[in-house]
């Protein structure tokens, strides 16, 4: 292969990636005639819909979340069958009528918006029969999209509220009647229409839109191939493009899935050509795709709930998160680093990779939208929602005029050979258009499971309130925790491991950040809100490549040919690094960059974190790995778990100890390695 030659992918394998994210991301039906035509026009007026009002400004928030959910359960019920046994190229009579009757109780409450306003808390008859059949359809909805594990813990609460005073203990309280839990659920903006379907009605759509039509422009493509031209040739080559590729599509897509399949149909066939075994090549791949979900400004869809929760700026959550997030990436890089050096794996020849900079200029108009995209967050401090409609406009527009300048024959396609001419031809522009088209069909399957499950959330989330089980939850981690915050956070990362074991990232920190952030704030009071919702957030993350449920390792397990359960258990052995982070954000918060030193100082001090905590991060990989310079003896991986505490919680002599035991580790190691080779 030659410098300039295309990056070659297996066609099985695209094929089987492409089926494992569509069944992951849009549903496992596979329709076709009138009924794909039905929802296809589905999907793109709820695009439509979204699009214009994230450019013309959104509707009163009841509205704006009621459609938005109308469109979703509707295409949940069309895409999701009922079971994996199910047809999935028809759809059952009954499906059919459970989207007529899911659509039509979410829908009354917008068509009959002014009536519900003026009788709030007295319900009718036939509110409450919509209120319980949006209830059961958005559980029976989210159970089809994402599993039982959101549905169950959605019933509980819901139960929590009916049999209050037959609760034993701390946690009873007064009851309430069903008549008033559906009207809280239903009629109010603290239930199915709260703040999690808020944000998935406005934010999210709109970057998961803009991801979309980044992915479908083949700026992925584009991106992998310049992350092959900086690192493939280091040792453990492909690993490494993995996680950059994953970093950079993280970046803009969010999902770890997604990131997963994506990247993986190229770096796990390289992995393996290189001396990965299956397993461990699927699991770099899985963790990489993970921690895209941590990367701003997207981080997942959660980020945007936070930043509504705390009632800040997004901006802000960001930049919180952007220090953690950079330390973490580097942190998987040297995992990976150290584990193809301890196993000899090498790069790929310098002669058969791309050339950085010819790359990197044959790419330039993929990264606009991305710059105009921060400019705009970061720069104008515009809203979330306005910079993703300006970056899906300028996205929209530089592919189109791409597309025409092709097609005039002023520019030469990619796939054309050097020196061959371009007639001029509509064809591309059509095709261009035909991609922005599937753009916005595929962002809107993708957001009929974010939208059910974020309306499920925020029943737990009305629950909670109407209940107060939040205070109670408070009260229960004081005590079992006997007040002390460390074991506090130690019982609120094993809650949150656990329900996202089969609960997807954003219902998870939902859940998590209204019952166990208070209760970690009560604990320590003077913990920024930013750092216990952050902590609940990265552990929900964490969670999400925790085996058994497993779901971006199935994925990458299907590409490598690995076992998924084995693939998973390599994932969590490298994501065991980021553990510690999250124990920092309470403890230490200037790693959220919270409470430096003004002006110069401050920065200064930011660097110092930085460049400590990577340190410090990279010598728990190498704890974690058994390797340094050379096999860790075992008071040497003890030392160097040591270590990493040190010198990523900030501070003068934690960061000294650190730095003066690291070194006694490698210098240690490196004598060891200059005696056996002399």
């Amino acid at each position: 292969m030659s410098r300039d030659l295309k990056i070659e992918r297996d066609a099985s394998l695209v094929k089987k990636a492409e089926e494992l994210i569509e069944t992951a991301e849009f549903g496992e039906r596979r329709l076709s005639g009138t009924v794909y035509k039905i929802a296809f026009l589905i999907a793109i007026a709820m695009s439509c819909f979204q699009l214009y009002t994230a450019f013309f400004g959104v509707l009163t928030s009841t509205l704006q979340r009621s459609v938005h959910l109308s469109f979703a359960i509707v295409l949940c019920f069309l895409f999701y069958p009922r079971s994996k046994k199910s047809k999935r190229k028809s759809i059952p009579f009954y499906d059919f009528i459970l989207t007529a009757l899911a659509g039509s109780a979410v829908i009354y409450v917008a068509v009959n918006y002014q009536e519900l306003v003026l009788r709030i808390g007295a319900p009718t008859h036939l509110d409450l029969f919509m209120g319980v059949t949006a209830i059961l359809l958005i559980l029976e909805a989210t159970r089809r999209a994402v599993g039982l594990p959101l549905v169950i813990v959605t019933g509980i609460f819901i139960l929590y509220g009916l049999l209050g005073p037959y609760v034993p203990g701390i946690l009873a309280h007064r009851g309430y009647s069903f008549r008033r839990i559906v009207d809280h659920l239903y009629l109010t903006s603290e239930g199915i229409f709260g703040i999690p379907l808020w944000v998935s009605s406005t934010f999210v759509f709109a970057f998961v839109l803009f991801g979309a039509i980044f992915e479908r422009t083949g700026a992925g493509e584009y991106l992998m191939r310049l992350a092959m031209s900086i690192v493939g040739h280091t040792r453990g080559g492909p690993a490494k493009v993995a996680v950059i590729a994953s970093a950079f599509m993280g970046t803009i897509s969010g999902s770890g899935v997604a990131n997963t399949a994506t990247i993986g149909t190229l770096t796990i066939p390289l992995m393996k050509k290189v001396g990965f075994k299956p397993e461990l090549a699927g699991g770099i791949d899985t963790a990489a795709g993970g921690n895209g979900q941590i990367m701003p400004p997207v981080m997942g869809a959660a980020a945007f709930v936070m930043a509504e929760f705390l009632g800040i700026p997004y901006l802000h959550v960001c930049i919180a998160a952007a220090l953690p997030a950079v330390i973490d990436q580097l942190a998987l890089l040297g995992a990976v680093h150290l584990l193809a050096t301890k196993h000899g794996f090498m790069g790929v020849p310098r002669s058969q990779l791309p050339r950085f900079f010819p790359t990197l200029t044959s790419g330039l108009h993929f990264l606009v939208p991305v710059f105009v995209l921060l400019h705009a967050l970061v720069i104008q401090r515009l809203t979330p929602l306005t910079s993703a409609a300006m970056a899906i406009g300028t996205a929209a527009l530089i592919f189109m005029l791409r597309s025409a300048m092709i097609g005039a024959g002023w520019i030469r396609p990619e796939a054309a050979a050097p020196g061959e001419a371009s007639a001029a031809s509509w064809a591309p522009v059509k095709e261009s258009l035909g991609k922005l088209i599937d753009a916005m069909f595929n962002a809107a399957r993708s957001m009929a499971a974010i939208g059910v499950t974020c309306a499920c959330a925020g029943m737990v989330v009305g629950m909670v309130s109407l209940t107060g089980a939040g205070l109670n939850m408070t009260n229960i981690l004081v005590e079992l925790s006997f007040g002390n915050v460390y074991f506090a956070m130690f019982l609120t990362m094993i809650a949150c491991l656990v329900l996202g074991m089969g609960v997807p990232t954003t219902p998870n920190y939902v859940i998590m950040a209204t019952i166990m952030a208070p209760a970690l704030i009560a604990l320590k009071p003077d913990t920024p809100l930013i750092a216990a919702h952050l902590f609940v957030f990265y552990f929900g993350i964490l969670a999400d490549g925790t085996p058994p449920v497993c779901l971006a390792a199935y994925a990458a397990a299907g590409i490598a040919g690995a076992d998924p359960f084995k693939t998973g258990i390599e994932s969590f052995k490298l994501d065991m690094r980021t553990f510690l982070l999250p124990y920092m954000f309470i403890t230490a918060p200037q790693m959220l960059l919270i409470g430096l030193a003004p002006g110069l100082l401050g920065v200064m001090e930011a660097v110092w974190i930085f460049v400590t905590s990577s340190l410090g991060m990279y010598a728990l990989a190498a704890g974690m790995q058994g390797f340094l310079v050379d096999d860790d003896t075992w008071y040497e991986r003890i030392l160097l778990i040591v270590v990493a505490v040190s010198l990523v919680k900030p501070g003068v002599v934690s960061d000294t100890l650190g730095l003066a035991g690291f070194a006694l580790v490698y210098f240690l190691q490196k004598r060891r390695v200059g005696l056996r080779t002399a």
